[in-house]
């Protein structure tokens, strides 16, 4: 995700106008669609993905917009791929938290990664 991009339910339709044209995007289709390729290959976008679900029942275009960004990103690194060769594989561990990430209901968040063969 860009750190320009700041989205939060701020951004959300507020007119019937707005609601009209978010109606005919298939917002949460695509997120859900997102949601199954990060689920089966495409650990690379699990932050990503996690933040525009929070977003499916009332999404703003600029919430399409950034879901968007997700899919050209996907395209551009569709020949991309993990390749682990033989011998030992360590594995490390990583936690972060973050006291406001959610700007709409001031929750902290945390995560965690681990590494499997090295850092290098």
């Amino acid at each position: 995700m860009d750190k320009s991009c700041v989205l939060s339910k701020e951004l959300c339709p507020k007119t019937e106008e707005e609601n009209k044209c978010m109606a005919k995007i298939p917002y949460a289709s695509v997120v859900g669609s997102l949601m199954y390729a990060m689920m089966c290959t495409r650990l690379d976008l699990c932050f990503a993905v996690g933040m525009m679900s929070r977003y499916q029942s009332n999404p703003k275009h600029d919430h399409w917009v950034a879901v968007k960004r997700i899919l050209r990103y996907m395209k551009g690194t569709s020949d991309l791929a993990l390749c682990y060769h033989g011998g030992s594989l360590t594995q490390v561990g990583y936690s972060d938290a973050d006291g406001s990430a959610d700007r709409d209901k001031c929750k902290s968040t945390s995560g965690y990664a681990f590494l499997l063969g090295g850092t290098d």
